[in-house]
């Protein structure tokens, strides 16, 4: 079935050519000129993707976007154009919800990259399979993943602000769906929000809302997050990456359970539960003086942290067995399994990217597969492996005070950048090992 675009444009000659090149690319493609025609495209088809230039003769491709989310409740994906080469505006469409942007005239090799990445952006969000749906997360029986649940089914039912830690790709937004599955918010919604998104200009406004002629874009009054949220829980995705002029607002919301809306003299009380995930060590970014310790204290009144993938070795069989049966739905394929020597070499492996990487390589393998298993030449091209490290390599890396950057450099390279294992093979807490990496200036 071909995928759906919509192009808007208000100039004739280049809105045909784009339309032209884009029906010879496989898209099936309508084209509007003004802003108005656009939103009547879009309550009557489904599109899989808008391509909108900025500037259109009643309206603007920012102001089209933010209808799109508000009033038709849809995710669909935003490329925006423009011939103005005005940076601020090409960060506020993206921080508005714009999937990407280009600067005409406009490159058909890019333009044809944006698009594949924008088509796929939503085939992820969909398919992910550790975010959204319980029944698409493989659970395991893990010590560490065991350990895990028992602290989710203890602190879900109270009102604890809760920090999950974890590595990128370990599956922090499932855990925080599950958390809110079995809390008392279970029937309001659960709102996630990508903290690193967030602007100092533009947070207040998605957090705390705004009303109608408050800023430029502001063309009708808006809920943000939190009155959104209301009765069920936001979820604050890597919070570290928040900026420090907004973690005071933000405190100020937690702590009063009150927003105030751009614009408004007035403060709207809600009740919404707080989940935070990050990748970061906050207590080392509160000494760089990029994150607020009150915020933190607020936020972590408990902490659960999910294992990386190569801490959960045990679960490794079932969440292979289930990539390649979703590789398999994905591809068209029939791939059975996978064979011993290549289950041992993936076992071996560091896996940085955790599940998301993992499920990326099972599907690479299951494309190129011959056969019904999985075989070793299937497998892509590793670095080097993990090498686990024994409590005996412990006594002969104390930390010692000469020559100390080297002795840390040194545990790095042997632990392959793994700062937990790094600060055991040198006898310290891991705070301490940022700590020394900070004054060393050691790549964190």
């Amino acid at each position: 079935m071909k995928r759906r675009i919509l192009v808007v444009e208000d100039d004739a000659a280049f809105g045909m050519m784009i339309q032209t090149w884009l029906k010879k690319n496989g898209y099936e493609v309508v084209l509007s000129s003004r802003y108005e025609q656009a939103k009547t495209e879009i309550s009557s088809k489904a599109f899989d993707l808008i391509l909108t230039d900025l500037r259109l003769p009643d309206g603007d491709g920012i102001i089209l976007m933010t209808w799109v989310r508000e009033k038709m409740k849809s995710k669909v994906p935003f490329i925006v154009m423009t011939g103005y080469a005005e940076v601020q505006t090409a960060v506020s469409a993206m921080k508005l919800g714009a999937f990407d942007y280009l600067k005409k005239p406009i490159n058909p090799s890019v333009l044809e990259e944006k698009i594949a990445a924008a088509l796929a952006s939503t085939e992820e969000e969909t398919e992910d399979t550790f975010m959204p749906q319980r029944k698409q997360w493989v659970r395991g029986s893990s010590p560490a993943m065991l350990k895990l649940y028992k602290h989710v089914e203890l602190v879900a039912p109270t009102k604890f602000s809760i920090l999950i830690l974890g590595e990128s790709g370990t599956g922090k937004e499932y855990i925080a769906r599950m958390i809110h599955e079995l809390s008392q918010y279970k029937d309001g919604p659960f709102i996630p929000v990508d903290c690193g998104s967030l602007s100092k200009e533009l947070a207040p406004s998605e957090l705390f809302g705004h009303l109608k002629g408050s800023f430029t874009s502001a063309i009708a009054d808006k809920k943000g997050v939190f009155e959104q949220a209301k009765g069920g829980t936001v979820f604050l995705d890597e919070v570290g990456n928040l900026p420090y002029e907004v973690q005071m607002q933000l405190l100020r919301a937690l702590q009063e359970q009150k927003v105030r809306p751009v614009g408004s003299a007035t403060d709207v009380h809600v009740d919404v539960r707080i989940l935070a995930a990050t990748n970061e060590n906050l207590e080392q970014a509160i000494e760089e003086g990029r994150f607020r310790q009150d915020l933190f204290h607020r936020i972590n009144e408990f902490a659960i942290e999910v294992p990386p993938l190569r801490d959960r070795l045990e679960d490794f069989e079932e969440l292979t067995a289930f990539f390649i049966k979703q590789a398999n739905e994905e591809l068209g394929k029939n791939v059975k399994g996978i064979s011993d020597e290549a289950m041992q070499q993936l076992k071996i492996q560091r896996w940085n990217g955790n599940l998301r990487e993992l499920r990326n390589v099972v599907r690479r393998c299951v494309l190129f597969a011959d056969g019904e298993n999985i075989e070793l030449d299937d497998l892509p091209v590793f670095g080097q492996p993990v090498r686990k490290v024994s409590s005996d390599d412990f006594d002969d890396w104390a930390l010692r005070p000469e020559n100390e950057k080297e002795q840390i450099e040194a545990a790095l390279r042997k632990s392959r950048g793994n700062k937990t294992v790094a600060a055991k093979l040198l006898q310290i807490d891991r705070k301490t090992l940022y700590n020394k990496m900070h004054l060393y200036g050691i790549e964190l």
